[in-house]
């Protein structure tokens, strides 16, 4: 199937690792012209050339703190002024806080906020105009099952990312008629650097190895086992593609069944 991606230009934040380098692979695969985003210079610059080396695709690295709006601004205006505007966005950031509700600290909060909240409504902000001068695009938000269903110390992540998808159901009515998708996708037992530090601190509590914890998170899924951040980036790649053309406002799981609700 193709995607329609080749020569489309796409954002991808946290991308120097985890989900975010997944997405920005995958994209590049596709022949997407990629800008890959995060906070170290080094990784982020180290993981492009990766990507450029085995895609054989224009991808460039912009180093800094998104959860800044200044930072966001300057990415933006990088990205149109080297490739001439903005096809596709993905918002990914780094996790929140590891807290519990009933004592997470003022900055743990302030940090979550700003992180996994404020981000994403920022960066969609600034892309928008260049979105709607394409004649359309996509809005892709990774965010947690957390959305779902509480996870031992991811309360702020919960609290945070349902912001997000009222944040995004609202923005899908406002930009529709410009062309533009929003859409969310929820990972789940992914085995990523975000998944595995919060798997570390709940093996810790319960006094037993990671490598049992990780059994755990696997036996909790319907398929039995953890999953590959790829599988999520090619989700990922398909709302971003034109063959997505009538999905918007929805949030989608990629989690291998580790959800049980029914909704």
């Amino acid at each position: 199937m193709d995607l329609e991606l080749k020569g489309k230009v796409a954002i991808v934040g946290g991308a120097s690792k985890g989900l975010g380098r997944a997405c920005a692979e995958v994209l590049a695969g596709e022949g997407a012209k990629v800008i890959m985003c995060s906070r170290t210079k080094a990784d982020i610059e180290t993981a492009a050339q990766q990507i450029r080396d085995k895609t054989g695709t224009d991808v460039h690295a912009f180093a800094g703190d998104l959860e800044q709006n200044s930072t966001i601004q300057a990415l933006i205006a990088e990205t149109v002024k080297r490739y001439g505007g903005i096809d596709v966005l993905v918002n990914n950031s780094g996790g929140p806080p590891l807290a519990k509700s009933v004592s997470a600290t003022e900055e743990q909060w302030a940090t979550a906020i700003q992180r996994s909240l404020l981000y994403f409504a920022r960066m969609s902000r600034e892309a928008l105009p260049h979105l709607k001068k394409r004649g359309g695009g996509r809005i892709i938000n990774i965010l947690a099952s957390t959305v779902y269903q509480p996870i031992p110390n991811l309360a702020l992540s919960g609290a945070t990312r349902m912001g997000v998808i009222a944040f995004a159901k609202s923005l899908a009515d406002e930009v529709g008629r410009d062309g533009i998708l929003v859409n969310n996708v929820c990972p789940g037992s992914l085995l990523s650097e975000r998944m595995l530090g919060n798997v570390t601190s709940r093996a810790k509590e319960l006094g037993i190895t990671l490598e049992a914890a990780l059994a755990q998170r696997a036996e909790e899924t319907s398929l039995g086992r953890i999953g590959d951040p790829k599988e999520l980036a090619n989700l990922v790649a398909f709302l971003a593609s034109g063959k997505a053309s009538y999905i918007t406002g929805t949030t989608i799981r990629v989690d291998g069944g580790l959800v049980r609700s029914v909704m």
